[in-house]
């Protein structure tokens, strides 16, 4: 949905919610379930998509035929796109994902030439006069980070990565721009660390003045809110941070975790072991949740996911908050021990964020392993309600 013109300002939901790894499943899903949100929310108006285009997909639009006619097919839909999520390269559904979700990473010329190829389409589909946004892994999983020469191998392909959406903008006049979005045990999770390879790394992989130019203007972040609270960290000031490095932010996706309240209201989570039980339900096999606990100290430990987190947890002296990567709809309000970390996006934080960003996006991948209770009213309904609940607060 189009909430502003001027400046422009996009809202909508990222495909990734639902399964699909084809361009066949993928318009399957729009024609399901995309298309009954648009009739509860944008129904005399276009509603915008934010596609997740896994390999497989994208490669069948190569050809621009296929991106012509899948335009075709989404404008006599009522349907346009402006934001595509380049994070996922395989199967994103069904099956086991946890650390694989990262590969091919940042390191390779596989993950630079799908992204490039991910550019090339999101040109052809982005109305006149919309700017386009790709979300894209945070460089590599830090395990599998060894030397500093990884690094710098990760800053060169991103680099070539701004360099072809330079030309593309010169050639089509489409302005595209990528955004690395920061999560955690990623080569990038803390807004420090972004900071640093922006100003570091990255600067140092541009041999002149033009590739510095392409990468201010065709690379920054994506802010997901959910990742910026599982570092303990205000999303409001992330945001100010970026602004501030002079760092764009393309996209920011509306999300929240998983919190679990402990010491603040009952003791110590490990004499009371019913509380950790409570997020027993939300350790599933195929996503990774990786978690963090804040102590009544104020130390932050951290655990790469829920599975290792619990029982380390349950040894824990002075346990205070936990916060899960698991994505949970932003108008839960929680009960008992569990909420969520929603509360964080207050109206300072929308107004930051409807000035430093032109779209806004809704990701609640995990609606297909949330608990039952979680996904009462069905996967449209719940969908809309995340927008409304957005749109609440613009």
């Amino acid at each position: 949905m189009q909430l502003r013109h001027h400046p422009p300002l996009h809202l909508t939901y990222c495909l990734n919610i639902h399964p699909g790894e084809t361009l066949a499943e993928n318009l399957a899903a729009i024609r399901q379930h995309a298309v009954a949100v648009q009739q509860r929310l944008s129904p005399s108006a276009p509603f915008g998509l934010g596609l997740r285009l896994g390999a497989t997909a994208a490669e069948e639009l190569r050809a621009p035929a296929a991106r012509r006619a899948l335009r075709a097919e989404l404008e006599a839909l009522g349907l346009y796109v402006f934001t595509l999520n380049g994070f996922p390269f395989g199967r994103f559904h069904g099956a086991r994902v946890k650390e694989k979700v990262y590969a091919p990473d940042w390191r390779t010329r596989e993950r630079l030439d799908y992204t490039r190829l991910l550019a090339d389409i999101l040109a052809d589909l982005l109305p006149e006069g919309v700017s386009g946004s790709i979300s894209t892994l945070p460089g590599s999983f830090k395990p599998w980070i060894l030397t500093e020469a990884d690094i710098s191998v990760m800053a060169e392909n991103l680099v070539a990565c701004a360099r072809h959406l330079a030309a593309l903008r010169d050639k089509t006049g489409r302005e595209i721009q990528v955004g690395l979005e920061p999560e955690p045990y990623c080569a990038l999770e803390t807004t420090a660390e972004v900071l640093h390879f922006f100003a570091g790394p990255l600067a140092a992989a541009c041999a002149d003045a033009a590739e510095r130019a392409a990468v201010r203007r065709h690379l920054g972040v994506c802010l997901d809110t959910c990742h910026v609270a599982l570092q303990f960290e205000s999303p409001l000031e992330a945001l100010r941070r970026y602004r501030a490095a002079g760092i764009r932010v393309p996209k920011i996706q509306i999300s929240a975790a998983l919190e679990l309240a402990c010491a603040a209201a009952r003791g110590s989570c490990s004499s009371r072991p019913q509380e950790l039980d409570a997020l027993q339900p939300f350790d599933e096999p195929v996503y990774l949740h990786q978690t963090k606990a804040r102590l009544k100290s104020g130390e932050l430990r951290a655990w790469p996911d829920l599975t290792e987190a619990l029982p380390a947890m349950a040894q824990t002296a002075a346990l205070e908050t936990v916060r899960v990567h698991f994505h949970v709809p932003l108008f839960w309000e929680g009960g008992a021990a569990l909420r969520s970390t929603a509360a964080l996006l207050d109206a300072e934080f929308f107004r930051e964020a409807c000035a430093a960003t032109e779209h806004l996006e809704v990701e609640t991948y995990t609606f297909s392993v949330l608990p039952e209770a979680l996904r009462a009213g069905g996967v449209v309904e719940c969908i809309s309600r995340e927008l409304a609940w957005v749109q609440q607060r613009l």
